[in-house]
């Protein structure tokens, strides 16, 4: 079987949508379609099937993405291994901002424990972000928040979103509520905002920001609380508890390869560094004491103001 149609066969399962995997392994649509059709032709067999609007995968093309894991990643390994001990490479890492203090120095230890002392370029965005710069060739890997229901990348850890202050934080007494948020890509933004106003309760959006460093800068300041996963916490910060705030999503965390990318982190590699995350997960900030519900809260009409 031809490796590039398997590696388009598997960009496909990763991705969900031929769009991008047509990106990330540098061919159209139609291409893709072709390899796809030769594939089933090779072994007069249907890999996939509709269900709905939904194109997804037969029994036996299940089977051949466990197969074509296995070829895929024993013939980037002899490729890797086999290149000049003087390569010197950078390894082009992405990583969102509020990974890139507490996840992002655990995964570099890691990777440089596989692969002994490779330099790394870190590109720090949000994972929709990241998604385009892997499409285009430009990461090698990303660390991303995965989409529910998703198999893409390979498995690092289960995280939650929660509200945060300071430790004297008033600010949950405050109408409208003062908070600082992710940019409106992020899962925490929609669920944060979408829980307040249903729960009629009046906020005013102090600052939208790509940046974790921002974001906590205006919480430690005293400008507001704000939502980000427990293990972007710093120290210096306290889980808020308070049973009207809204619930904020449990996220999966990983770490994706581009499908077209000729570094030195094969699959293989990263499914040693997926099961070293998991054995050996960084130490996430410890939970503070609830936070009693304050008293006399008036429900007022929302109001938002985002700079």
């Amino acid at each position: 079987m031809d490796i590039d149609a398997l590696r388009s066969f598997l960009a496909f399962i990763d991705t969900g949508s031929f769009t991008r995997a047509a990106k990330q392994t540098f061919r159209t649509q139609s291409a893709i379609s072709m390899q796809m059709k030769k594939l089933e032709q090779e072994l007069d067999k249907c890999l996939f099937q509709r269900e709905g609007r939904q194109l997804v995968l037969t029994h036996e093309g299940q089977q051949l993405a466990s197969y074509a894991r296995r070829l895929l990643s024993l013939h980037d390994e002899a490729v890797s291994s086999l290149k000049s001990n003087t390569d010197t490479q950078p390894l082009l890492i992405g990583c969102p901002d509020d990974y890139a203090e507490t996840l992002l120095p655990h995964l570099v230890f890691l990777i440089r424990e596989q692969l002994g002392p490779v330099q790394i370029h870190v590109t720090c965005a949000s994972s929709v972000r990241l998604r385009q710069l892997m499409d285009k060739g430009e990461l090698d890997a990303a660390m991303l928040t995965r989409h529910p229901d998703s198999e893409e990348g390979h498995f690092l850890m289960h995280d939650q979103g929660v509200w945060y202050g300071t430790s004297q934080t008033d600010l949950l007494h405050r109408r409208p509520l003062p908070i600082a948020l992710f940019q409106a890509d992020c899962k925490f933004h929609a669920a944060a905002l979408d829980g307040l106003m249903k729960q009629e309760i009046s906020f005013d959006l102090i600052s939208c920001s790509s940046s974790a460093t921002a974001q906590r800068g205006m919480v430690r300041a005293g400008l507001a609380i704000g939502a980000m996963a427990r293990s972007s916490m710093s120290p210096d910060l306290r889980v808020l508890h308070a049973d009207w705030l809204p619930s904020l999503p449990n996220i999966d965390i990983v770490l994706a390869l581009a499908s077209r990318s000729q570094s030195r982190l094969t699959a293989q590699y990263a499914k040693s560094i997926s099961h070293a995350f998991q054995r050996n997960p960084p130490v996430i900030p410890c939970d503070s004491q609830p936070m009693d519900k304050p008293h006399g809260i008036t429900m007022m009409k929302t109001a938002i103001k985002c700079e």
